[in-house]
């Protein structure tokens, strides 16, 4: 999200920041991906998440990202529009085999870290959002490689967590820029 997205002191945006929209959509997706993950929903998994995950996580954050980058903000443009990536390859992969995926989810663990250090002075919403979308994406890997359910499960919440941090910090600002003021917190 933008400098001035992210402060509330600046509350009134123009309009031109779609980081909202991105951080929404993250959000959004990583929750329904964790949740679905966990197993507290009867007889669902994390590939009832696949729809959600291809048109919001992948598409709605590859035009979030475009827009991002046009409008000049290199570190959002490039988290939205490669998350986006990762979520529609996902949704579109509901196949492939346990190496494959694991692997897979591995190799966007490091995209994940590489946006966790770009983004670490940047508050304690980015640090949440990156670094448990980070930790993640490493024990799905992991659980997917050992086939180990358990650990699958409390990635999905760790997922959760952070889609939940993403959410939350969408809400502040949309909150903080309607409102005029920080009405929540988002520091």
């Amino acid at each position: 999200m933008s400098n001035e997205a992210t402060g509330a002191q600046n509350a009134r945006s123009t309009g031109a920041d779609a980081g909202n929209l991105g951080y929404l959509a993250l959000g959004l997706t990583l929750l329904a991906y964790g949740l679905l993950s966990t197993g507290i929903f009867s007889g669902t998994g994390v590939k009832d998440a696949a729809s959600l995950a291809h048109l919001v996580g992948g598409l709605t954050l590859f035009i979030a990202g475009i827009w991002q980058l046009r409008a000049g903000e290199g570190f959002t443009g490039t988290a939205f529009t490669s998350l986006g990536a990762f979520w529609a390859t996902w949704s579109a992969a509901g196949g492939a085999g346990k190496n494959a995926a694991g692997l897979f989810l591995l190799l966007w663990a490091l995209l994940a870290l590489t946006l966790t250090a770009a983004a670490w002075q940047s508050g304690l919403f980015s640090r949440l959002v990156y670094g448990l979308l980070t930790v993640s994406l490493v024990l799905s890997a992991i659980a997917t490689f050992s086939t180990s359910g358990g650990l699958a499960k409390f990635a999905g919440w760790v997922a959760a967590a952070s889609g939940l941090a993403a959410w939350y910090w969408a809400t502040a600002s949309l909150t903080n820029s309607g409102w005029g003021r920080a009405a929540l917190p988002v520091k």
